[in-house]
Order: structure tokens, then sequence, then C-alpha cells
């Protein structure tokens, strides 16, 4: 206990956020358990995606099996890497195409939360791109042996702009975007705050009308509902020739595109989802990964799931020998099982750990109140498989949180004593845990 040592803002944010019941934003490496393969697998993709390649995942698993944690955990490890990152979850009101501007909202909620390193909690769009036009102005300097104030240096700057855009041109919507972003750098040359934020408005898809787009910057289209994941291609494209690994996308709840009653719209949908996956896997996407997160009720369900489209099922489902109960991390779906009954174990040691650190005390739960604990939350539950991680990391901070509180309190009198079990139960599942733990 004395030996760990985490900064008060990531205890501060871990505490409160698993007290709630939500996905920690920072700070998970300390508490992460299982998982290593899927991780690795991931791993691997973001280093293909760093050389130019593109990635497709599905994260698969019941509610409170850690789909979220895994996909944070991964977008933190891919800022730390140097990636451009964004996320966004899926609702009503968001989708990937929708008559009423959801598949535009989602962009826009992308758009919102990209992030880097030095950025990590979003709104790193005009940072990456004050970024990129610093460094160029430096590579200037340092070639052509100029100062800031040189008048050759905006020429030449403003040369290599439009250099890296005419790359984007040959692009489908590529020489809107370069258009757009020479404009971007014609606002911060002429330090004129307007036309930056214009382009930002564009980029960002505030923009309604192309009307309304011709007469700010002078570009005839907008981003909306249809094309917005073009853009998103060439984002990456751009985020990739400035310097980044490459651009991934986290999208979570893919529930939600299940739940679409009206069958037209959930295949618009599913059509749309196809094209991402074709692009990624077909070499049409650079510098891309895109990862959803669902139940596997959203992807297997027959009827209206991602298997009641034959294009996406064909693709999707296990071969002839993936399906034969041995995992397989390199295809297109990560299913994730629950965490174990030992896996649990570890995590709630390394929470009572950290609630210690937090508040300042020595821990005191032994690893026999541990399990103790655990054995209760089995039995309360009924049934073995219906315990996930969530609800007992719930539990366990309150109480961590109620014991630390009342000192008088006892952890016997919370949870109650902990009863032997007669010879004929030992074959009781619970009893089967305890001696997973030799105890």
């Amino acid at each position: 206990m004395s030996e760990l040592k985490i900064p008060k803002r990531m205890t501060t944010a871990l505490v409160n956020s698993l007290t709630a019941g939500v996905v920690p934003r920072i700070g998970l490496e300390h508490i992460a358990v299982g998982r290593r393969p899927e991780v690795e697998s991931i791993l691997r993709d973001m280093e293909n995606i760093a050389e130019g390649g593109a990635a497709f995942k599905l994260i698969t698993g019941k509610f409170g099996s850690g789909k979220s944690f895994l996909l944070q955990i991964i977008r933190n490890y891919a800022m730390d890497r140097d990636f451009v990152v964004a996320d966004a979850d899926l609702s009503p009101e968001r989708r990937l195409v929708g008559t009423k501007g959801q598949g535009l909202a989602t962009y826009r909620e992308l758009m919102s939360h990209l992030s880097t390193r030095t950025r990590p909690d979003g709104g790193a769009l005009e940072m990456i791109l004050q970024k990129w036009i610093i460094s160029l102005q430096q590579a200037v300097m340092q070639e052509k042996g100029c100062g800031p104030d040189a008048p050759q240096l905006g020429q030449e700057v403003e040369q290599r702009i439009y250099s890296v855009a005419s790359e984007m041109c040959g692009l489908v919507h590529g020489f809107d975007f370069a258009k757009v972003l020479a404009t971007y750098w014609n606002g911060h040359k002429l330090a004129d705050d307007g036309l930056k934020q214009d382009a930002l408005r564009w980029l960002r898809g505030e923009f309604a009308t192309r009307t309304e787009a011709r007469k700010a910057l002078g570009v005839g289209v907008i981003i909306d509902d249809d094309n917005w994941y073009d853009y998103m291609k060439l984002w990456a494209e751009f985020i990739g020739s400035i310097g980044y690994k490459g651009l991934l996308l986290f999208i979570d709840e893919g529930v939600n595109l299940y739940k679409i009653t009206n069958s037209i719209s959930r295949q618009s949908n599913y059509e749309k989802l196809l094209t991402m996956f074709n692009d990624t896997m077909q070499g049409k996407a650079e510098r891309l990964g895109i990862f959803i997160g669902g139940t596997p009720q959203f992807v297997e369900d027959n009827r209206r799931g991602l298997f009641s489209y034959e294009a996406l099922r064909s693709r999707l489902v296990a071969g002839r020998y993936g399906g034969a109960g041995l995992k397989n991390f390199t295809g297109p779906i990560i299913a994730l099982e629950m965490l174990s009954h030992e896996e649990i174990l570890v995590l709630l040691q390394k929470l009572r750990d950290i609630h210690a650190l937090h508040y300042g005390y020595e821990a005191k739960l032994t690893q026999e109140q541990l399990v103790h604990f655990m054995e209760e939350a089995v039995g309360r539950l009924g049934a073995d498989e219906l315990l996930t991680a969530r609800e007992v990391v719930r539990d366990f901070m309150d109480l961590l949180h109620t014991l630390h509180q009342h000192p008088d309190m006892s952890f016997e009198k919370l949870v109650g004593e902990r009863t032997v079990k007669p010879a004929e139960a030992e074959t009781n599942e619970l009893d089967g845990f305890l001696a997973e733990f030799d105890l």
C-alpha cells in the first residue's frame, strides 16, 4: 500500500467515477485487470494504422462486461502513442445516417471530442491546426535561415500548406477540405479571427446551408448527413500527413442502431457501417481506426442485428475454424467475456488500496474479507453469470466510503458474518469459487 504512488488528480477521478458507476477518463491503467489479449490485438491494429493502414473492430459484450472500459483504455494508450482520437456514444439523436441530421450530429460529437496527448479532454481541433502552422513556420525558418519577421516566410509557409492541401484534392471532397484549411491559414496570417472561426465552424460541421458557406468561405459544399464519413477519412489522412500516427474513432452504444424501429432506417445505418468496414479492410482509408462497442444482440440477432444485413453477416461471422470455442482476436469482432472471479478479486484489491491512498488511511480489509464480499455479491444476485464488474465495483466503493466515514462500523456489521458451509454443500458453485483462492 505504501508503495502505491498515484497523483491525487487521478485518484480523485477514479474514486468519483467508479462511485458513480461510470468509466474514468484517466488512471485506468491502475485498475486494469484481464483483457491483455484484447488490448494486444488492438495495439497491433494501431501499429498498422501508424504505417498508413486502417482498422475496424467491433467490441461486443453484455452490459457490464467492460466494453466502455476497454474502449477508454485503448483511447488513452492511443493518445500516449501520438494518435489523435475522438469518441462518441450513439443515441436516438446520434446515428451513422438519419433523415433528421443524426449522422451529422455524430460527426459534430466526434469533432468536439477530438483529443490529443496534450489536449486529452477534447476540443483539440484548433490546437492541431495551430501546431501544424507553427511547425511549418519553424521548418521554413530553419531551412531558409530566416527570422519570424522575414517577408518570404509567409509565402514559403503558404506554399507548403497548399502542398499538403493538394494531396487532399485527389480524394472525395478533398478540394473543398483543402480550400478551408488554406482559408484558416489566411485568417491566421491576417490576424482575422472571424475568418479563422468561419473555417473552424465549417470543419466542425456547423454550417447549415451551402449558401452560408459560399458567402463566408467561398466553398459551395458543407459537411452533412450524407458525406460526414468521407470527411473523417480526409481528417485521418491530413492528421497523418502533419506528424500524428493517425486518427482513431471510438463509437460506443452501437445497440442504439439495433433499437431503430424503422427497418429502412436501420438498414441504412448498417449500410453505412458496411461502407466503413469495406473501406478499412480494402485499403480505401488510410491512417484510420474505427472501434465500435455494442452488445452481442446488436451484432448477432438475425432479425434486427448486424447479422440481419447479409452483406455484414457474411463478413463478420466466424469462419469454419473460428467458432469452435477458441478465442480469435485477429478478426473484426472482439467478444468480451465477463471478468472471472479471480480477476474481479484482483480489481477489489486495487480499489481498496486506491481508496486508502486517496483518503490517507491504512487499508485494513483482508483478503478473506474481500472474498467474503464476493461471496455475498454472488449469493445476492442468485446466479453466477449475472455478476458484472460494474455492479460489484459500485457496491464495493459504497462499502469503502461507509467504512471510512463511520469508523465505529465494522465490515462484518455491514456485509454479515461469514458462515461455515456444511460438508454436503462443498460442491456448491460458491465453494468452488472459494477453493479457487485456497481459502
